[in-house]
């Protein structure tokens, strides 16, 4: 296949254009099955690179079965059964029930704004922290008519703020490990930039909340059985002490499954019918992220990544447009692949490269790294985050009103270009 050219891009720019041409054009962002968008991306790429068929679809097998591709996909499968098994016990009810006698309905966007972000920080994972609190933030909207953007946005931003900052997340490890810096350098340099524009989310949060709902209806007499909200609990104590997220979400949905069989009516029969229902329930960003990652694996065999690389770095001639030029590679990288882990394994030499070149520390760079890869996963329309938070909602969420109240990826991009432009002891 021909190396480093524009034509080799040209898939990834085909599928952008449907998926973003087909939203603006019928008013919604998933009118169109994104699967679809990308499938027809890949028809373009197997028309339009020069190589033999063979080679070609081995190519694309090969990314569709990489192993963070299917990783992520049997997360996705493993999040919808329990999300929708724990659902169907009462463990969301139950939740929610208290959570709305404990909170006054106007701190209900920011608490969950800093419950996602705690818990993010703590295991690391911002899919697994939507996983977690997902089902239970949109029980909150539909107990206390709440806005459902509000809160997305809220669960959303928390979630990406603790997985950027968190020392155990597969992105700093990424990021530190290929700048060759301390975790607690980057977390340092980090924070400094990501705290102010989370102190500033939460004040938003609380400010807008008080247009966002209605009064909570009044609580039923009857008490909910409280060990129904054992299965997320045991979830949200594992991601906690670092547990794997495969044996975090299989101990919730068998934990899960034995309640139902025990308080509720639930047959083995309904139980496994409600866990294939979770399955289809992640149909799409399933098939999406198999899709994705074999036309990514395509494109970079074209020297499509490599094309974006090196342009980027080509454009760059002092320090700022250095810092500048990090974050772009691994922003356009991360759009290409919908994966900011991967999108810092792709770009995270170069990135390198230019640290060492001009003098940048090696602290800084691993933060911009990783500040700018959360920034673009954060409000990539087809990445993982927003379309299992989309997955979990009944109402349905429109992606540009979530965007109009996802502050935090705004806020910290205006930190981190202040920092670039206007500080001069950054580093």
């Amino acid at each position: 296949m021909k190396k480093e050219s524009f034509l080799s891009v040209v898939p990834l720019l085909v599928f952008v254009l449907i998926f973003v041409g087909s939203g603006v054009y019928y008013g919604d962002f998933y009118a169109l099955p994104s699967p679809v968008a990308v499938m027809m991306s890949v028809m373009v790429a197997f028309f339009m690179f020069s190589a033999p068929y063979s080679q070609k679809l081995t190519t694309f097998l090969e990314g569709c079965g990489n192993k963070n591709i299917l990783s992520m996909c049997l997360i996705y499968l493993l999040a919808g059964a329990f999300a929708t098994v724990s659902k169907s016990i009462g463990s969301v009810d139950v939740l929610v029930h208290f959570g709305t006698q404990l909170l006054d309905v106007r701190y209900i966007p920011v608490g969950v704004f800093m419950l996602a972000g705690f818990l993010s920080l703590a295991s690391g994972t911002s899919v697994g922290t939507i996983v977690a609190l997902g089902p239970v933030a949109l029980g909150f909207v539909e107990e206390a008519s709440l806005n459902i953007h509000l809160v997305g946005a809220a669960l959303l931003g928390g979630a990406m703020f603790g997985d950027n900052l968190s020392m155990i997340s597969d992105t700093t490890i990424a990021a530190t490990q290929s700048q060759g810096c301390k975790m607690k350098d980057k977390f340092k340099t980090n924070l400094l930039l990501a705290l102010p524009a989370a102190v500033i989310t939460a004040v938003l949060y609380i400010l807008l909340s008080d247009k966002g709902g209605e009064e909570m209806a009044s609580a039923s007499s009857e008490l909910p059985n409280l060990l129904l909200a054992l299965p997320y609990v045991a979830v949200i104590i594992g991601a906690l002490l670092g547990m794997n997220v495969f044996l975090v979400l299989i101990m919730g949905l068998f934990l899960s499954g034995g309640l139902g069989f025990i308080f509720t009516d639930m047959s083995f029969l309904a139980f496994g019918k409600s866990m294939y229902e979770g399955f289809s329930n992640m149909q799409e960003i399933f098939i999406l992220s198999l899709l994705t990652g074999g036309l990514a694996a395509m494109v970079e065999k074209a020297g499509g990544i490599s094309y974006i690389l090196h342009k980027v770095k080509s454009g760059i001639r002092g320090k700022k447009s250095a810092l500048l030029g990090i974050g772009g590679l691994v922003g356009l990288t991360d759009m290409a692949t919908a994966n900011n882990t991967i999108a810092i394994l792709i770009s995270g030499k170069i990135a390198k490269n230019i640290s060492d070149e001009y003098r940048i520390s090696p602290r800084v760079s691993a933060a911009v790294l990783d500040i700018f890869s959360c920034i673009v996963q954060g409000v990539l329309p087809y990445g993982a985050q927003i379309l299992i938070l989309i997955s979990f909602s009944k109402q349905g969420i429109h992606y540009p009103t979530l965007m109009y109240y996802s502050f935090y990826p705004a806020l910290l991009l205006v930190a981190v270009l202040f920092s670039i432009f206007f500080r001069r002891k950054w580093e």
